[in-house]
């Protein structure tokens, strides 16, 4: 039995052994996400066979930041595919375009806020505004949003807050840098278990190397699917 507030992180190499995975986790996974990585290997291609051929959903991470009329433009190709998630950067004047590309289709187009892999040192280094990076976020999103967004990309520690967000209302919280207990973070620096992040608001989580670094990846999925049960 699946749940699709799971989403896996298919982040392989290349469309091979993206498929082989995908066997691997059979009827465990219903919802897969599809990242910058795999462009070159085949992502499209793979994306088109999760959804097309295997009637699975699909997340595609792209974060697409350029001018409007570029953004729209991709929007409108990525579109085409009938998939489900596709991430932008979540300045205004891009989720605006991106809206407009996707016009007409039910992809839902969701804003990347902070990424879960900086912290406070990183935005000083990237000369991001002072101030605490949970607030960033949230202003982040609140704009995002308000630009049009269907939903927002963020850390399960902001998730909460931004649930409580009027502009949220009705609209998607997707959070990486989820690991069950025991998993060790990796790059990530802002993390929660998976009920934590669906018990403050997220509607859907992104799990990567803990499920497919796993020795029985569809045990490990699994095991994340009963630990969300209970929510």
């Amino acid at each position: 039995m699946s749940d699709d507030r799971l989403i896996v992180a298919l982040d392989v190499p290349n469309v091979v052994q993206g498929l082989d995975l995908a066997a691997r986790l059979g009827d465990a996974v219903s919802f897969y996400k599809i990242g910058l990585g795999m462009l070159t290997g085949g992502g499209f291609a793979l994306a088109n066979e999760l959804k097309q051929e295997q009637g699975k959903r699909v997340f595609l991470d792209m974060k697409l930041f350029d001018i409007g009329a570029t953004v729209e433009a991709a929007v409108r190709g990525i579109a085409q595919y009938d998939l489900d998630f596709l991430t932008v950067h979540g300045d205004p004047q891009v989720v605006r375009a991106a809206q407009e590309g996707k016009r007409g289709k039910s992809l839902k187009i969701l804003a990347v806020t902070v990424l879960t892999s900086l912290d406070r040192a990183d935005l000083d280094a990237n000369l991001i505004k002072s101030g605490d990076i949970r607030d960033i976020t949230l202003e982040r999103a609140a704009r995002a949003l308000e630009a049009g967004a269907d939903g927002v990309i963020a850390s399960p520690q902001e998730a909460a807050m931004i649930r409580a967000l009027p502009q949220a209302a009705g609209k998607l919280i997707v959070t990486p840098g989820v690991r069950p207990a025991g998993a060790a973070a990796g790059d990530q620096k802002r993390i929660a278990t998976p009920a934590q992040a669906i018990s403050d608001g997220a509607n859907h989580i992104v799990v990567g190397r803990p499920i497919w670094q796993a020795a029985d990846p569809a045990a490990a999925a699994r095991t994340i699917v009963a630990e969300l049960a209970g929510i």
